[in-house]
């Protein structure tokens, strides 16, 4: 045993257990072949994304699409001229706010994502293909879990230091 002058053994240092390694190469390799699959519709990454909070949220702002799209409100601001242009989002003021633009699916932009949608069942089918159901189920669960977990701890430091502990 060491004694607290001799400091941790080798041992005793806290050592990762290579998820994050693991977490960065899934996150890797499943957005290098969503980009791939896209790429064939037009569409980056991106935008996918965006449309899709678009499609799930009746109407939502840059400001709101930004945060979500994990894009900076500079760059979410490019992307919907884009796809405005493309004719796949339009923009129309907030009734009860003036400064506020609310952005929209359009036809064509559903059309777009329906597609896209597709495409992205596909990977995730052919990624999936050797759990079962249940095990699919839990890996969602578990998955979000982390995220929360991860995203209260960006939110409050001092939560870091609870992770350790078993539930």
């Amino acid at each position: 045993m060491n004694s607290p002058i001799d400091g941790p053994s080798s041992q005793d240092k806290l050592r990762p257990s290579g998820f994050c390694y693991l977490i960065g190469r899934l996150d890797h390799a499943v957005n290098r072949r969503i980009r791939d699959a896209l790429t064939a519709l037009g569409l980056s990454v991106a935008q996918y994304t965006a449309l899709s909070f678009l499609e799930s949220q009746s109407q939502i702002s840059n400001a709101q699409l930004a945060e979500r799209s994990l894009i900076s409100p500079q760059s979410a601001n490019e992307m919907i001229k884009l796809m405005e242009k493309k004719g796949w989002v339009e923009r129309a003021p907030d009734p009860s706010h003036g400064r506020i633009v609310r952005l929209s699916l359009t036809g064509a932009g559903q059309a777009l994502l329906d597609q896209a949608h597709e495409q992205v069942a596909r990977l995730e089918g052919a990624m999936l293909t050797k759990l079962s159901a249940s095990q699919r189920g839990a890996l969602q669960q578990n998955l979000r879990q982390v995220l929360h977990t991860l995203s209260a701890i960006m939110i409050d430091p001092a939560l870091a230091g609870e992770t350790g502990k078993d539930n």
